[in-house]
């Protein structure tokens, strides 16, 4: 499949220079990749929340479901054990999934269900125009805290790590080919998937500059180690301070999920049960 025939009719509304277009372009890649692959397209399911990065389903010709603000887990969970056999991919915003929809996003990587969430990590509330989220360094001055955030910032991939995710991964959107990649890891990963994206509002807080300078690829680290992802992430801990930013696969292992726990209910299963039940009360 050519990644453009997963292109939409609909307007792109993102203000100029956003990080949103190159997830989508990598997300983009990666799904028409894996069409050819042994994963159709036609067995994808996207899910969103509300915020910018809600948009990029609008742009991509693939199954796709809009969910309220902090939602988008309870759906995709939802979708994944009424049919395992889907892959299903979340798209959400740091104050969609860290603020309101925090609890989900905890008890998803706890129960370690396969779905793969991008996180488009902004540090900031860009389509109401600039307020602080969960994200945001200490002192981010927005329309919400004027006089700056007295809060320390949350750090993403150490939550999920001693919550239970077993694929934990970080991109920024000034690298693409690392982007692709770990999208694709991700997916095809078998359990609960989150990739955290420096994602970056031109608009409402600009960190190009911070970034180009200060992130690097982590390489060569044994990401079946618990204690040296542990270690990397928390090199950098969102702290607004000059600390390099590693990017990469921090974390990957194998671990019982959720989805497995249904497969006698999938409807094929529930066909062929009848089944077999209608020759047993025949044959009796």
């Amino acid at each position: 499949m050519n990644p453009k025939d997963l292109a939409t009719y609909a307007k792109n509304t993102w203000c100029p220079g956003c990080g949103n277009f190159s997830i989508l372009n990598a997300m983009r890649a990666v799904l028409a990749q894996l069409d050819g692959e042994g994963y159709p397209i036609e067995n994808v399911v996207l899910v969103s929340g509300i915020g910018c990065h809600a948009k990029i389903v609008d742009y991509l010709n693939v199954n796709s479901f809009y969910s309220i603000h902090g939602r988008t887990l309870p759906v995709a969970t939802a979708i994944k054990l009424a049919n395992p056999d889907l892959l299903v991919i979340c798209f959400s915003g740091d104050g969609d999934s860290l603020a309101e929809g925090l609890d989900h996003l905890i008890f998803a990587a706890k129960r370690n269900i396969d779905i793969t969430i991008i996180l488009h990590d902004n540090r900031v509330f860009g389509l109401t125009t600039g307020q602080y989220t969960p994200t945001s360094p200490k002192g981010f001055k927005g329309k919400s805290t004027p006089q700056g955030s007295a809060e320390l910032p949350m750090n993403p991939a150490e939550l999920m790590l001693v919550c239970g995710a077993t694929y934990i991964a970080r991109g920024y959107t000034h690298g693409i080919d690392l982007l692709q990649r770990l999208f694709r890891e991700a997916i095809v990963h078998k359990g609960f998937s989150f990739v955290d994206v420096l994602q970056v509002c031109v608009s409402y807080f600009n960190m190009y500059e911070a970034y180009n300078k200060r992130t690097y690829e982590v390489k060569g680290n044994d990401t079946g180690s618990f204690k040296e992802a542990q270690r990397i992430i928390r090199s950098w801990n969102y702290d607004g301070g000059e600390s390099p930013i590693p990017l990469g696969k921090f974390y990957e292992i194998d671990a019982p999920r959720l989805d497995q726990a249904f497969l006698g209910a999938r409807p094929r299963d529930l066909e062929r049960n009848a089944r077999i039940k209608m020759l047993l009360d025949n044959f009796i």
